[in-house]
């Protein structure tokens, strides 16, 4: 298969924060902020392999910012790396303060999602070749986060982690 470039999956929706998504403090719900990656992660994950595709995990998720009212939201998606079947989707999520227009970073997620043939089976999905060193900081990244979950959910032996092990073992 032919590696793709993170900017071939890269998806960007924005929309506004509505008083129906919004908590009593009047910001965004973080469940509806959690279905927006997703579907973001969703479309960069399908665009990179081509296939459907299904979220398997949510790896990481960081509130930093609560996002108010009336906010407009900017949801950035894209792949970080490939795996077999599996691809890390990295989101970060971007407002825009709805009065003087500055953007500001409010929140970051990674998902895993596995591409799946028609009948639900994983399937092969292209490399990854990152191009701009923030790509190839996450692409690098992406494999110490999977070695880590496999050492915590018992899959893989701590000795075998080789990527973590570097970071500590000279």
């Amino acid at each position: 298969m032919r590696p793709k470039n993170p900017s071939e999956s890269r998806t960007i929706m924005t929309d506004m924060v509505l008083p129906s998504e919004t908590n009593p403090l009047n910001n965004l719900f973080g469940g509806e902020l959690l279905a927006r990656m997703d579907r973001a992660a969703s479309i960069a994950a399908r665009r990179h392999s081509r296939r459907i595709t299904v979220t398997a995990s949510v790896n990481h998720v960081a509130f930093n910012r609560s996002v108010p009212l009336g906010s407009v939201v900017t949801v950035e998606a894209a792949v970080s790396r490939a795996f077999k079947t599996s691809m890390e989707i990295y989101i970060d999520v971007w407002m825009e303060d709805r009065f003087t227009g500055e953007k500001t970073k409010a929140n970051e997620a990674i998902y895993t999602f596995v591409a799946v043939d028609d009948t639900g089976i994983p399937t092969e999905v292209p490399p990854l070749k990152p191009v701009t060193d923030e790509e190839k900081e996450r692409f690098d990244a992406a494999l110490r986060r999977k070695q880590l979950s496999l050492v915590l959910a018992g899959k893989m032996k701590p000795n075998e982690a080789t990527e973590l092990r570097a970071l500590f073992i000279n």
